[in-house]
């Protein structure tokens, strides 16, 4: 008979749950990223709700005051729905705003910041060793879904637009290292990425304050500079995005590498205002005509190239003039996607302290008159697709059809390709889809024989 061991049967300690609200732009989201794939190394659960988590993380914005007001209501609702809260992001590196409205939350600290918000979730809620979890995929946790994914090269800007205070939340340009973005966006091609989005504070500065020194990845040197950078991502086999382009004379560079089709022909450029004036007091490069000039110059070089801006209507000092100088250039540049937002006196801005502010009936007239204009120029634009074939990439899939997106369309900002027929189609499918019909935003398609 076969003698009896002893066994000891191990046991695994309790699981403890962190809550996480991230709220503002693409850069706030790597920021939510980095902390959640930390979270997970270390063994702790992401809880979906308020009541399963022992406390509870809330990444904010605080670009406007509309971002702010939003950031405030969602750590009151964490404390009153909680009670043990843990804040951190751009809101967090505005002086005492959170500590005047909310005393009670466990710590703060500004953007960018995973290692301080580890350390205050470490002290108020200690983690427990687990050797039985295999902690963390080697793309780390995403926040997109699983076929695109948001890919930050620099943090901070080196410019000081009078309307921002993001260089005042962030701090100065600061430039990953090449080697580490592009093994980044290896890995995340391997699990599965189709799309990488490019993103930082400003794109076209990428590796100025590297002295765009030369680094090596999978053994070839590669310059961390703009060019060099979009060449290497391109050969990955994904869609590479470009947003948040500063019109620096060398994103011509670029251009011919959408044109090929290493890029998507895609380009995400604020460029704010048209009138040399507004510009000006902006800090904003003033001159709209040689920007058309580079834009007709785009275009003969890349006829594809989908080009997506945002203004601000109603700054400190605007006049009619300057409004319809903003027109006027919409006309002429014709550009594909166009956002636009009223001025916001937000707290630090320099440009607070300028001259004739406009009122805000003024703004919301201006803003309409705005988007009337742009609904015209892309109503025309899209009617343009009909008939054509257009590759897209499908996000979601339901009993009435698909959803996807096309090159020209960037996820949650531009437009969406409807398919609405029964198909075998799963979210991260490449699809051929004829254009059926358009509207002033998006497009409904039929697809071609697979």
């Amino acid at each position: 008979m076969p003698k009896e061991h002893d066994t000891q049967t191990a046991t695994r300690p309790p699981v403890k749950n962190v809550g996480f609200i991230s709220l503002g732009c693409p850069k706030a989201t790597v920021d939510s990223e980095h902390i959640l794939t930390q979270l997970r190394a270390e063994g702790y659960a992401i809880s979906p709700n308020y009541e399963e988590s022992d406390l509870v993380v809330v990444n904010t914005c605080g670009f406007i005051d509309d971002a702010i007001e939003e950031s405030l209501q969602a750590i009151d609702e964490a404390l009153h729905e909680n009670g043990k809260v843990i804040v951190t992001g751009c809101l967090g590196a505005m002086g005492d705003v959170v500590q005047q409205n909310f005393p009670n939350v466990l710590a703060v600290t500004g953007p960018h910041a995973t290692q301080e918000v580890m350390a205050a979730i470490h002290e108020h809620l200690p983690p427990d060793h687990d050797p039985f979890i295999d902690l963390v995929p080697s793309q780390g946790i995403r926040l997109t879904p699983r076929h695109y994914a948001y890919l930050k090269i620099s943090e901070g800007c080196n410019h000081r637009c009078t309307f921002c205070i993001i260089p005042h939340l962030r701090g100065d340009l600061q430039s990953r290292p090449v080697d580490d973005v592009l093994s980044e966006a290896e890995r995340l091609v391997s699990a599965g990425v189709k799309e990488l989005l490019v993103i930082s504070q400003d794109t076209s500065a990428y590796g100025v304050d590297l002295k765009y020194k030369t680094g090596f990845w999978n053994g070839m040197p590669v310059k961390a500079r703009m060019t060099e950078l979009c060449a290497a991502l391109g050969s990955l086999g994904a869609w590479v995005r470009l947003h948040y382009v500063y019109p620096y004379p060398h994103v011509d560079e670029i251009i011919p590498l959408m044109a090929e089709g290493t890029l998507l022909p895609y380009l995400d450029i604020p460029f704010q205002h048209a009138s040399p004036r507004i510009l000006k007091a902006m800090k904003r490069p003033a001159a709209s005509e040689d920007t058309l000039r580079r834009i007709e110059q785009w275009r003969k070089i890349c006829p594809e190239l989908t080009i997506r801006s945002t203004f601000i209507v109603g700054f400190p000092g605007e006049t009619e003039d300057d409004f319809e100088q903003l027109l006027n250039f919409l006309d002429q540049a014709e550009l594909d996607r166009v956002g636009c937002f009223t001025y916001s006196a937000v707290e630090g801005a320099k440009a607070n302290q300028l001259p004739n502010h406009v009122d805000e009936d003024t703004k919301q007239e201006r803003l309409q008159r705005f988007m009337e204009r742009q609904a015209v120029i892309s109503r025309e634009k899209l009617a343009k697709k009909i008939g054509s074939v257009q590759q897209v990439l499908v996000d979601a899939v339901s009993e009435a059809g698909a959803i996807a997106r096309s090159v020209a369309d960037a996820p949650e900002i531009d437009g969406l390709v409807y398919i609405e027929q029964d198909c075998e189609l799963q979210p991260g499918d490449f699809v051929n889809v004829h254009i059926d019909a358009t509207d002033d935003h998006d497009v409904w398609g039929s697809i071609v024989a697979r």
